[in-house]
């Protein structure tokens, strides 16, 4: 058994490496049900072009097409196929995967998130001939990280063409998730092809600008609140705050955003007992809910399962004991609340829209990757 402190007064983490640990039979079967009924509902809201939702923004066909690959690759391979052509065609000449929206935005085209999200969807379908594609586009993404100095350095925002310094972590942590999950195309590069990569000292040090964390953070923006200790907030000086008695404005923790920055701190490679992984995994320990996006409510509440799945996955965090004393296994917890959740037609939404969490196809594609990173 290996322990995380979770805070001096908070009590202690527990995280057990349970070898080969599986699931109830009957909560296995279910949730192989729930996926195989909510793949087929989004395969069924495929776009005669290969797209779902919003054809300006291919990141939401890539979830689409990487749940159905995660799923049953083998069922929906026509759909998978159809939806590859849609991306192939959706890749720019420097090797970014976006289209050019048809309404100004802001973000503009969203050229980093969309290329993030594709690559690792297409990566994921295990095809050799799309090497090249993942490769060309990890050298644009790798080219997009900002480096010049400011708190935004070794992060990465929306789209780099705005004009404007500018970095966030939930597209951060997407491009260090999408450097991560396709590292291996560079073995496969030509003899003196250059190879592309991240700086991933500089991503720890963007990473360090938005954690509550005294020992890495000395910003005016960081929260002195003990419920905020340890956990991450949106972006540099901006986000949702609180303001104390004397006015001072200081960035809120929130759960979706701490998962991510904990999941980027995997990324880049930073020890388990480091510092800044066991506060991160402290403040998740006091706030672990499944019926919120703790510190936002429903805001975001399917991004929060997605990415809370994901982390826990590549942490290898099998049960956890709360400061409480009681014991989670997060893999079936995750698993039972999504089942719960799922509409009669197979699909699953949120009522509240922040993030476009109100669009079915987004929501269920986020569900079916969380449910398949829960699977034991």
């Amino acid at each position: 058994m290996k322990k995380w402190m979770v805070g001096g007064v908070a009590g202690w983490m527990a995280v057990h490496a349970a070898v080969g640990a599986g699931w109830p039979v009957d909560l296995e079967a279910e949730a192989r049900a729930a996926m195989a009924k909510g793949a087929a509902w989004l395969a069924a809201q495929q776009q005669a072009n290969g797209h779902w939702a919003l054809v300006d923004s291919p990141a939401l066909t890539g979830l689409s097409m990487w749940a159905l690959q995660q799923t049953d690759p083998a069922a929906y391979r026509p759909a998978i196929d159809r939806a590859l052509v849609f991306l192939l065609t959706s890749v720019q000449e420097d090797g970014s995967i976006w289209r050019q929206p048809a309404a100004q935005r802001k973000g503009g085209g969203l050229a980093n998130y969309n290329t993030a999200v594709c690559m690792s969807a297409l990566h994921a379908l295990n095809r050799p001939e799309l090497v090249p594609v993942v490769q060309n586009a990890r050298t644009y993404l790798s080219k997009m990280q900002y480096l010049d100095p400011s708190a935004y350095r070794g992060g990465m925002g929306y789209d780099a063409d705005q004009g404007r310094p500018y970095a966030d972590l939930s597209n951060s942590y997407m491009a260090y998730e999408a450097m991560r999950l396709t590292q291996e195309v560079e073995d496969l590069r030509a003899a003196g092809e250059p190879k592309a990569d991240l700086d991933w000292a500089a991503a720890q040090e963007f990473l360090s600008q938005i954690q509550n964390l005294k020992a890495v953070n000395t910003n005016y923006w960081i929260s002195e609140s003990v419920d905020d200790r340890g956990g991450f907030a949106y972006t540099p000086g901006a986000g949702p705050s609180t303001t104390n008695a004397e006015g001072k404005v200081a960035l809120r923790s929130y759960g979706s955003m701490t998962y991510a920055g904990l999941l980027s701190l995997i990324y880049a490679q930073v020890d388990a007992q480091d510092v800044r992984v066991q506060a991160a995994k402290d403040w998740a320990g006091r706030h672990w809910s499944l019926e919120e996006n703790p510190g936002m409510g429903q805001e975001g509440l399917y991004y929060f399962f997605n990415v809370l799945a994901k982390t826990l996955a590549a942490a290898g965090d099998e049960t956890l004991t709360l400061p409480d004393g009681r014991t989670v296994a997060w893999r079936e917890e995750v698993a039972r609340k999504l089942i719960a959740l799922q509409q009669p037609e197979g699909f699953w939404v949120n009522e509240n829209n922040r993030w476009w969490e109100a669009d079915p196809t987004l929501v269920t594609a986020y569900t079916l990757l969380a449910l398949s990173a829960a699977m034991p």
